[in-house]
């Protein structure tokens, strides 16, 4: 997709000629100004992407693993060459500072990358399995085989990771891809495109279509054999229901509330500067953002004001200003925001800094923080995705435990305290896909730790082993060495065989290996008399 102007609106002369390409416009979050005006990909021009990745597959497919990863590797070079200027050009398009387009987006497809490269022949490859004595004489495999072709649907608050990451995973296993990247952050679907451009992936491999929501719909339609999608609930709901036509596998990484609970034992200092990252890094678009805090009543008044003062302390601007919070990328999301400070105001939290939409140009919300939040408002129950660290003040640790788990959402979590096996047990109690102890988000960040969420935080994991085969399909495969002429279990039946049988299944049942290979045994030596009289 590149920018265009927008075409004219066909007269009444033309009717019969093909309708006007549709087309939006992308304003800066930093300015307000316009980045360009960009076509949008009909339902017509998806199923052609399509066609065109299901034509590369097989060549991709029989390249073999090594012969994929010694192509993909050319992303080493691509990423060193292009580091900084990338880096920018994900900033102009969000926002956000350049350190974090480095560290959240580029250099985070490199670890992805690195690890699938590593482990894929030992994750991927053919494994031999134990099989159960019934089956003696036998050897059993599980092997793994590419879908087809992956549609991905991409979002736009880390705009480049969370569209390449599964891309790489299903591109190492044989898959082709057809992406779909947010409308939100056209610039940097195109730089996505260019990217694979660069790495020299044979032709139809990755397909790229750009566009809005009526795109991502045309391709969860489409003749794809399995859909990835990051996004909202609702919007997740959708693509499953279109999978479920088909039907056909998908995987949703959708939002999050994650809870925070800073125990009475915890390093505050550590726990504070924590709580503010976590929950603003990137302006808080993120989707294990920290964005419920629950604080042990012991210590809460003096980690608020610890909070309090890291979050005054930050300076908010555009890259190149060389900030710690830049803008909201989506301009829509600044209501929701806005929705939820006030209804929390209303309901009786207290607004400890920030809570109003700066003015000047671009989407800037200043960084947030909420006391005295609770079950009921707004910006406890839905996700709030912004500048915003709501607290709420529990009496102690199992109360913050029950709270967590009380909610739709299960993506991420943290515990604080400086007793590390409690922490490990509070850990494990919280119902989500990831949990660190005195340590937040970094999880999503270890490549090797599958990464995905539980009730409306999604469906599936990513990352690591299980990343790598979610885009495969799992064969199981017994062998024979074709010995006999007949196996002791095939027709015909009778009663002696009826005898061994039963001597068989009690044997096992019962946990008796003697009995069980003695009736085995003799179900061996009858099979021939039987196949005899038949």
């Amino acid at each position: 997709m590149s920018p265009t102007s927008t075409p004219p609106v066909a007269s009444e002369s033309s009717s019969a000629q093909p309708a006007p390409t549709r087309a939006f416009e992308k304003l800066s979050p930093v300015t307000g100004e316009s980045q360009g005006t960009f076509t949008i990909t009909d339902e017509a021009g998806v199923d052609a992407a399509v066609r065109r990745a299901r034509a590369a597959f097989p060549a991709w497919r029989d390249l073999g693993l090594q012969g994929r990863i010694e192509v993909l590797n050319r992303l080493q070079p691509v990423l060193l060459e292009h580091c900084e200027s990338f880096a920018r050009r994900i900033s102009e398009d969000t926002g956000k500072p350049l350190q974090e387009s480095i560290i959240t987006e580029l250099l985070a497809i490199w670890l992805y990358h690195d690890y699938n490269r590593k482990h894929a022949a030992r994750v991927l490859g053919r494994r031999k399995v134990k099989t159960p004595i019934v089956f003696a004489g036998k050897q059993s495999y599980i092997e793994y085989f590419p879908r087809g072709v992956v549609g991905v649907i991409s979002p736009w608050n880390y705009p480049l990771q969370l569209a390449v990451a599964p891309m790489l995973a299903a591109l190492i296993g044989g898959n082709t891809v057809v992406l779909k990247p947010s409308e939100v952050t056209p610039l940097t679907g195109l730089l996505a495109e260019e990217l694979f451009k660069r790495v020299g992936l044979p032709e139809g491999v990755v397909e790229v279509v750009h566009g809005d929501g009526s795109t991502g719909a045309a391709l969860t339609r489409s003749d794809i054999d399995m859909v990835f999608f990051t996004g909202s609930v609702a919007t997740g709901r959708k693509v499953m229901a279109a999978a479920a036509e088909r039907p056909i596998p998908c995987e949703l990484e959708l939002g999050g509330k994650d809870a925070f609970i800073v125990c009475a034992d915890a390093n505050l200092e550590r726990a504070a500067r924590a709580a503010v990252w976590g929950g603003l890094v990137n302006c808080g678009q993120t989707c294990i953002s920290v964005e419920r805090i629950f604080v042990v009543d012991s210590v809460h008044d003096r980690f608020v004001q610890l909070v309090r003062e890291v979050v005054e302390s930050l300076r908010q601007g555009g890259p190149e200003e060389f900030a710690d919070v830049g803008p909201m990328i989506f301009a829509r999301q600044l209501s929701t925001v806005e929705r939820h400070i006030a209804d929390a105001k209303e309901r009786g939290a207290e607004i400890l800094t920030g809570g109003a939409r700066l003015e000047r140009p671009g989407h800037f919300f200043p960084p947030t923080l909420l006391s005295g939040v609770t079950p009921d408002m707004a910006i406890y129950r839905e996700e709030t995705f912004g500048p915003v660290l709501p607290v709420i003040r529990v009496t102690d640790e199992n109360e913050a435990i029950r709270l967590a788990n009380e909610h739709q959402y299960g993506l991420n979590g943290s515990v604080w305290t400086r007793d590390i096996q409690k922490g490990l047990r509070l850990a494990s109690r919280l119902e989500c896909g990831q949990a660190s102890v005195n340590d937040v988000i970094n999880t999503t960040g270890h490549p090797g730790l599958p990464f995905g969420g539980v009730k409306s935080s999604g469906i599936g994991r990513y990352h690591g082993e299980d990343g790598l085969r979610a885009f495969m399909h799992t064969k199981g495969i017994m062998v024979d060495r074709g010995l006999l002429s007949n196996e002791p279990t095939w027709f015909p039946y009778g009663e002696a065989k009826l005898s061994s049988v039963v001597s068989l299944a009690k044997g096992v049942i019962g946990g008796s290996l003697p009995r069980t290979i003695g009736a085995f045994i003799k179900l061996l030596r009858g099979s021939g008399s039987d196949a005899k009289r038949s």
